[in-house]
């Protein structure tokens, strides 16, 4: 008996969506794309109206075999792939590679794998839209002309083996300006003073007041140095207080719009420190499908690729019946709708939610991993909570006076104070902060005061003032960087994750604390593209380009117009680049602190077939060379030994690259210290036991001698990265 075909990506999406359709339908996985550029070749005809050439994607032989068998017999080929332009290129290059052209095909699309979802989607299908395939084979095309045109340049004028992308090229411009922001910060002093005041009558708490205004004095007031600071102190010690002014208002806080893609991104690496990557296989998974208890799979949320904040008239019925039911109707007014940011949104798509807000985290828990389950409940909370009053609290502005010190200056000084009222959707959710951005210091009642009203100076020692300094702009955080990408119009929902990998992949930035930091080699890269190749580096142009993109999918340009605008003048860039010099061997070499000791000049760190190594600066006269060996500021756990942990070059095996291992700096002593491991020692000593700490995933420590596990962040001291290089002995 004849079936109907259906065609998805991946067979835990075939598994759900087969068990919703039922018995007269045969679901089959392609495994993701099965048609590509090829690897080896550029693979576009740049003079032919850039024509593509096509080859199967290596282990889709198979698949695509079972697919033409399957589609010979069915009455009907639905393509159900992905709701973008990835997943409509996906269902065009079957239908080309498969020779489908002639089967009896449907297009389907769902934003969530559920039963009434997919029925829904059956009940409507279309044909494959070719605006969003030319779409997607245009950013295709457009990355692989930059891809092998550009290498090649920079294989020859600055190092081997290098590569550089379109948009990615961009990401590791704006880590490189604003570490060149940091270095060129030079940071101020400034004093804060404050002082602790009460009641005359001594009998209520008291409140601290921070000074903010000078008599006579214009605009604001900045204090420069201890001398002034002192003198201030010395006038407020002996000054008398009134209260000037009691403002009260009522503060409103609005719930955050539902996640979208870049949203989740930003939320999951500040909450639980996971990287785009990560968090978009998790969130794929619990859209694929996840069997609950004994009954068939479901789609826990919805897709999770998408730039659109709009909600199904029924997710928010669900949602309002939902908050009504467990929380009272007090927490409920109306459906909110949130209006989408971005330009470019596809207004079809829904936001990030999950596909019923009664599959609470609790519920599903038993059958979700840890991680999925963390990151399930902040999709969860944070759809529920957007459809939830606003939060209100009372906000208080004392300003005061002080006066009559041995100056007679008359000084300004400032109180806060919040009191909240009614917490709103804050019991279910708030947005985190990022890292740099501080958090209410005066989210306290203040003392109850009136203007006129005279308060005190709790004792001489309660005038305080504070020596700081200005801070540089922070590093940019995965979390800000994809933020940062998303305002400037850089990327997609789609390329987000994949961008900050290949930047890192390529050694262009690292991590240290959890914030990005550009090499020497990603420095030198990005100054040397700024020079030769300005418009792949402008963000305006990256930005324009996506809006080009855009447009395509939505049927206003032609796709090859659109590559021809960009790639004639990066062809003239390709030309002048060429021409031009290279970039001298010393710019790529970092300094190492160390000294040759055949000749006492300084030792710099290079790059080798083998990794990072240590040589001396007067190369060729002097070949000096010592392996790189790099302090981690943890002592080795060996009882008497004594040494330090040094991370140490590892070697290449059977085509794969060197990785690092930790070892003792004694290895050469005697008697011999042999300890090494293959996880990154930590500096602080285990609160359990004292033994050593190895780091545990991005965030975590384990301790090798007990039990112990924990969060770096949560150790009494803050892990730093080390910044000069220590070479050992000769191995």
């Amino acid at each position: 008996m004849s079936k109907q075909l259906v065609i998805v990506e991946s067979p835990a999406k075939a598994r759900t969506v087969g068990r919703f359709l039922g018995d007269d339908f045969e679901v089959k996985a392609s495994m993701g794309h099965v048609r590509d550029l090829p690897k080896r070749d550029i693979g576009v005809d740049i003079g032919n109206d850039f024509e593509p050439t096509y080859v199967d994607v290596d282990g889709r032989v198979t698949v695509l075999r079972e697919i033409k068998r399957a589609a010979k017999t069915a009455t009907h080929v639905y393509l159900a792939t992905d709701p973008d332009r990835e997943g409509e290129a996906i269902s065009w290059h079957i239908v080309e590679a498969a020779g489908l052209q002639n089967a009896p095909l449907r297009r389907v699309v769902f934003h969530e794998i559920t039963q009434n979802a997919i029925k829904e989607a059956f009940r409507h299908p279309r044909e494959i839209d070719m605006r969003l395939v030319n779409a997607q084979q245009a950013r295709r095309i457009l990355d692989r002309i930059v891809g092998y045109e550009l290498s090649p340049v920079l294989w020859k004028k600055v190092r081997k083996s290098l590569s550089a992308g379109r948009v990615q090229s961009v990401a590791l411009r704006l880590i490189v300006d604003r570490e060149r922001e940091i270095e060129a910060f030079k940071p101020e002093e400034y004093w804060v003073v404050t002082v602790t005041l009460s009641k005359e009558s001594g009998n209520d708490r008291s409140f601290r007041a921070t000074l903010t205004s000078l008599t006579g004095h214009a605009g604001k007031l900045k204090i420069g140095g201890e001398a002034q600071a002192s003198e201030i102190l010395a006038d407020l010690r002996a000054s008398r207080y009134r209260v000037a002014s009691v403002v009260t208002k009522e503060s409103r806080t609005r719930p955050s719009p539902p996640f979208i893609t870049s949203t989740l991104q930003q939320e999951v690496a500040r909450r639980l420190r996971y990287g785009a990557q990560r968090t978009m296989r998790i969130a794929q998974a619990l859209y694929e499908g996840v069997q609950l208890g004994g009954g068939d799979p479901v789609g826990l949320i919805t897709y999770m690729r998408t730039d659109s904040t709009n909600l199904s008239a029924q997710a928010v019925h669900e949602a309002a019946d939902y908050i009504k039911s467990k929380f009272g109707a007090e927490y409920y007014e109306k459906a909110r709708l949130y209006r989408t940011k971005s330009k470019v949104a596809q207004e079809a798509h829904e936001a990030i939610r999950p596909t019923s807000v009664l599959r609470t985290p609790e519920s599903v828990a038993p059958y979700l991993s840890q991680d999925q389950l963390k990151v399930y409940e902040l999709i969860w909370k944070r759809m529920v909570a957007c459809q939830m009053k606003d939060s209100l609290a009372d906000a208080t502005t004392v300003d005061l006076e002080a006066s009559g010190g041995p100056s007679g200056k008359t000084y300004g000084l400032r109180a806060t104070g919040s009191v909240l009222k009614f917490p709103g959707f804050r019991i279910v959710y708030m947005e985190s902060r990022e890292d740099e951005e501080p958090a209410d210091e005066d989210s306290r009642e203040l003392v109850p005061l009136r203007q006129g009203e005279a308060v005190r100076l709790l004792s001489a020692d309660d005038a305080r003032g504070e020596q700081k300094f200005t801070q540089p702009p922070p590093r940019f955080s995965e979390a800000m960087l994809i933020r940062t990408l998303e305002e400037n119009g850089i990327g997609r929902p789609s390329t987000f994750a994949t961008i900050v990998q290949t930047i890192e992949q390529r050694d262009y930035v690292v991590r240290e604390s959890g914030k990005f930091k550009p090499t020497k080699l990603g420095m030198v890269v990005c100054d040397y593209l700024k020079k030769w190749f300005p418009e792949i580096m402008d963000i305006r142009f990256t930005s324009s380009m996506e809006e080009s993109l855009d447009a395509i999918a939505r049927g206003e340009s032609e796709w090859v117009p659109a590559l021809k605008v960009f790639h004639d003048p990066f062809l003239e860039d390709l030309k002048k680049a060429l021409a031009g010099e290279r970039v001298p061997t010393s710019e790529l070499d970092e300094k190492s602190g160390e000294t040759c000791e055949k000749c006492e000049r300084p030792m710099v760190i290079k790059s080798g077939r083998f990794g990072k190594f240590l040589s001396c600066s007067g190369f060729p006269e002097c070949r000096q060379t010592r392996p790189l060996r790099i302090p981690t500021g943890a002592k080795c756990p060996v009882s008497g030994c004594g040494g330090d942990l040094l991370q140490q070059p590892g070697r290449a095996r059977q085509g794969r690259p060197a990785r690092p291992f930790y070892g003792c700096s004694n290895w050469k002593s005697h008697p011999q210290c042999k300890f090494t491991t293959s996880r990154k020692p930590v500096k602080d000593p285990c609160p359990n036991c004292g033994k050593l700490l190895v780091e545990r995933g991005r965030d975590g420590v384990q301790c090798l001698s007990c039990e112990y596990t924990g969060k770096r962040s949560e150790l009494s001291a803050a892990v730093e990265e080390p910044e000069e290089a220590l070479a050992g002995a000769d191995s």
